[in-house]
């Protein structure tokens, strides 16, 4: 029997957090686009997008995507995803329509889950039924000093592979004045504080989040190259190809990127030019499940692993057990926290393991009356996204 679609709703939130670490609290917040479509029979499933602009995203799916669903299968997770990029990113566009997407396709099979009482994990393939994690902690607003005691922090808590954020949007801040070559020098020293405070077991990953050129980014990397840097992520500006493609062979450092990028071609791209040893698709930007699979595939192919960027490890996590080619999956200290606020009993790591739920679909579900409260509070215009 078809499962038809009968209503589908985005609701923009911007969600304020308080988190600490290091001896150091800071007010944030992140914002998220929480989709929910729901069946003639009453069935509803979630979706998330973030990263983007949440009133963007919950526009195109109120007014364009959503009533594009309406009547059909839910069950029909290929037939959906097909009509969602015809309808929105006909010439190959990977902006705000792709976020769309994967919102409504992480939805669909949180309600095929639902429909058929498997976890996601499990339709997907059932590889594995525990992850394991990197943890990100290191945050631009801690000092050395605050970073130091962080990282020994998570290390103690048991995680054994640990995420700092370099670069700080240097290029985009470069006129206040900011130079340049002033934040790497920095970056260096904040690197160094991480690894001597952790000693050399730990694995230590660093995240420019695009925000470096291809020649401050080189520099950066023969500075700690000294330090066992595990990848670097995200390294150069638009994910250049060729930069990092340079990158990797000027300095022998791993690169790692992906998770911002919406449609497979662009990781096709990366691969066929040797420009990553780490591919990194989100689920919840990358075009959902249905994508992000097919990405998993193409990396397996060329025997380049996959790891989640990006966070929202809960969504993430069943595309990583799921597919004998999963990998590590990110949990991000501030972006959990806003899991926390939007969802009911949320699994926790333990001993650097993530658990998978066994329950129908996604296995956590909305927490639908902090949500309502969220979504009264005014959008980011543009400051959430972390």
């Amino acid at each position: 029997m078809p499962v038809k679609i009968a209503r589908v709703h985005a609701t923009p939130l911007n969600v304020p957090l308080e988190y600490s670490a290091g001896g150091v609290r800071r007010s944030t917040s992140l914002s998220a686009c929480h989709v929910e479509v729901e069946t003639a029979d009453g069935l509803v499933g979630h979706g998330l997008t973030a990263i983007t602009e949440e009133e963007v995203a919950a526009g195109i799916i109120n007014a364009v995507a959503g009533p594009a669903l309406v009547g059909m299968d839910a069950m029909n997770h290929e037939a959906a995803w097909n009509k969602l990029y015809w309808l929105l990113c006909p010439r190959g566009q990977t902006g705000y329509g792709m976020h769309a997407v994967a919102a409504l396709d992480v939805a669909l099979w949180d309600l095929k889950g639902k429909a058929l009482g498997q976890p996601v994990w499990r339709l997907l393939g059932g590889a594995r039924s525990k992850v394991p994690v990197y943890t990100t902690f290191g945050f631009n607003f801690l000092d050395r000093d605050a970073l130091a005691e962080a990282a020994r922090a998570c290390v103690a808590e048991g995680f054994g592979h640990l995420k700092m954020v370099v670069g700080h949007g240097a290029l985009q801040r470069r006129d206040e004045p900011r130079p340049l070559g002033e934040v790497i020098r920095e970056d260096a020293l904040r690197v160094r504080a991480v690894r001597e405070a952790v000693g050399a077991q730990p694995s230590l990953y660093i995240d420019a989040n695009c925000s470096l050129d291809g020649f401050h980014a080189e520099k950066l990397a023969l500075s700690v190259r000294d330090c066992d840097i595990a990848f670097f992520e995200e390294p150069v500006t638009q994910n250049d190809v060729r930069l990092m493609a340079d990158l990797r062979r000027r300095t022998g450092m791993a690169v790692a990127a992906g998770q911002n990028e919406g449609l497979a071609f662009r990781f096709r791209d990366m691969l066929t030019a040797g420009a990553v040893d780490y591919v990194q698709p989100n689920v919840v930007i990358s075009g959902g499940f249905t994508q992000a699979a097919k990405i998993a595939g193409m990396a397996e192919a060329y025997n380049v692993p996959m790891a989640n960027g990006g966070a929202f490890p809960l969504h993430n996590m069943h595309l990583h057990a799921g597919l004998a080619h999963g990998g590590r999956v990110e949990w991000h200290l501030v972006a959990v926290e806003m899991m926390r606020k939007l969802y009911r009993d949320i699994p926790e790591p333990r001993d650097g393991w993530l658990e998978l739920p066994e329950a129908p679909g996604l296995g956590f579900e909305p927490d639908r009356a902090s949500i309502a409260e969220i979504a009264k509070l005014p959008c980011s215009a543009g400051k959430g996204k972390g």
